[in-house]
């Protein structure tokens, strides 16, 4: 069901990649950016959109955040290196052109008429700078592991305290001229460069006001937008950065994100037209709206995968026959067809199908029927000393939304059902079920997990021994060793071998494999949404209604 494109780096891609940079240098390459409003088409008048996002951002600050809700923004305020196109390809963004012969020694060229949004010049210490602020263990980033698993020289021995961040193997050239040296080659490095917790911050700013920086008064961003108005909990607001190189082909003035959490909110708002994209679609509203709006319903596939984190070192979850339990004792199919209904799939591993171009063998009992599961499940967690007369007893944690809440419900019955489990429904704020996640304050709960980019490697990273993700506190020193050699190699039966084991350990439960599913108005145009559900407000346009 998901469009996935194999996006390695091979040695004719790489020769492309080549032969576009030299001609993007001569200016013989002409690439679109932004807005592309078709021929005829009527504008409208006011060029402004509000989009629900959700949840209210954790922070702006590109190195303290980890999720879509932040990385959302990130995305419309800051510009990377380079971006995914509506066709998953690389093209250039903050640089113009790049040069390897072996994917691993890089050179970048930024162009030169980038600024930050203050009007001073992005230059190719920023970038260095950035990269150094991400990966240094005082940051305490979410995603310090990122230049570890891009294999930047030195990176772990940067995250881990042993070498300063000056050893980091990045280097500015010259001001707009920016040298890479990885450990080995790495053919999904310019992936990797996509991602939002890559792009760089003006290095002066930060220094000059230390964490105050994210505050509309401060902030400086390199993207179409810039922040203007931040008021918590209630709406986020950014508007057209004059200084953007590419602000002549921007359309939109002014983006509103709104951090609702109540999809019914969101919907009568949107219906109401005080909302012009919807975070979701409410799953009882689902069938009348797309009877009603088919036009205006916008469902896409997503490489992501939606599941229940286990807190692997709290008692009796050290238990991998409880997990197993956990995990065999839910009907996915139920889920994904019955509760949710909007095209998403079940789930019996962490990996989204044919991510990275792979298609991998599921477990025996995705085969089973459900009752054979139940019957397994009985029987795992009556070893593990759990049964009617001594019942297994746990909070479920899950972040303020309708979808994880109704799907809660239905789980924790499943439980009840099946193994006589009494799991407490737990509901909490994002940012605080963020924050008591990575404390080890919790015994189940609800996360997902989106592609930073198309490989297994992405999902298979984050539960790495030590990594700064790994929430769940799992370990398994064979997994290790075959991510690591994966990471290498790009070897079908390391990744396959991999997924065998950290399926086996449940340190989380697969439920489904995520959709993008979104109301948008008919006016709204250029909308576009990319595989890892991020819309790019520069792209848009309001057309005259």
């Amino acid at each position: 069901m998901l469009k996935i494109i194999n996006n390695k780096i091979t040695s004719d891609k790489k020769i492309k990649l080549l032969s576009c940079a030299i001609a993007l240098m001569w200016g013989n390459v002409s690439l679109s950016y932004a807005a592309v409003v078709p021929e005829g088409t009527q504008l409208a008048e006011k060029q402004e959109i509000v989009r629900n996002n959700g949840s209210e951002p954790a922070s702006l600050d590109v190195h303290k955040v980890e999720s879509d809700v932040d990385f959302n923004i990130i995305s419309d305020f800051f510009d990377g290196l380079v971006y995914l196109d509506q066709k998953s390809e690389i093209k250039p963004r903050l640089a113009t052109s790049w040069e390897t012969s072996d994917n691993q020694n890089w050179i970048f060229h930024l162009r030169k008429d980038a600024k930050w949004s203050d009007g001073s010049p992005i230059t190719a210490q920023d970038v260095v700078f950035s990269w150094r602020r991400l990966i240094d263990p005082a940051t305490i980033s979410p995603y310090g592991n990122y230049l570890v698993n891009a294999s930047v020289v030195n990176a772990n021995d940067v995250l881990q305290g042993k070498r300063q961040v000056d050893a980091l193997g990045i280097k500015a050239l010259d001001d707009s001229t920016l040298e890479v040296k990885l450990d080995k080659p790495v053919g999904d490095f310019l992936l990797m460069l996509a991602h939002p917790s890559m792009v760089p911050i003006s290095e002066k700013v930060v220094k000059k006001q230390g964490d105050k920086w994210t505050k509309p008064e401060y902030f400086v961003g390199s993207g179409a937008f810039k922040l203007s108005e931040w008021v918590v909990n209630e709406r986020v607001v950014g508007v057209r950065n004059p200084q953007y190189w590419d602000n002549q082909n921007t359309v939109i003035n002014k983006v509103t994100y709104l951090p609702l959490s109540s999809e019914k909110a969101d919907l009568n708002r949107y219906l109401s037209g005080e909302i012009d994209i919807t975070l979701t679609i409410p799953l009882d509203s689902f069938a009348s709206l797309k009877e009603k709006y088919p036009d205006q319903v916008n469902i896409t596939p997503k490489i992501s995968t939606y599941y229940y984190e286990i807190n692997t070192q709290k008692p009796p979850f050290n238990d991998v026959r409880v997990r197993q339990a956990l995990n065999l004792a839910i009907d996915r199919e139920v889920i994904a067809n019955k509760v949710l209904g909007q095209g998403q799939m079940a789930a019996y591993t962490l990996l989204p199908p044919n991510i990275g171009g792979f298609s991998f063998q599921q477990p025996d009992y995705a085969s089973w029927t459900q009752e054979q599961r139940n019957a397994k499940a009985r029987e795992l967690l009556n070893e593990a000393g759990f049964n009617k007369s001594n019942p297994l007893k746990f909070n479920l944690l899950y972040n303020t939304q309708e979808a994880h809440k109704k799907l809660a419900i239905a789980v924790s019955s499943m439980w009840k059902k099946n193994l006589d489990i009494d799991a407490a429904l737990q509901n909490q704020e994002w940012k605080v079920l963020i924050d008591n996640k990575y404390q080890g304050k919790f015994e189940v709960a609800r996360y997902g997990w989106i592609g930073d980019y198309n490989s297994p490697m992405t999902f298979f990273n984050i539960f790495m021994t030590d990594h700064t993700q790994n929430s769940s506190a799992y370990s398994n020193k064979k997994f290790d060793e075959l991510v690591l050699d994966a990471g290498k190699t790009n070897n079908k039966s390391n990744y396959q071998q991999a997924l065998d084991i950290i399926t086996h350990d449940a340190p989380i439960i697969p439920i489904y494999y995520y959709v993008n599913a979104k109301m948008v108005k008919p006016y709204i145009g250029g909308f576009y949404v990319d595989s890892r559900g991020f819309i790019s407000t520069k792209d848009l346009y309001v057309i005259k209604h």
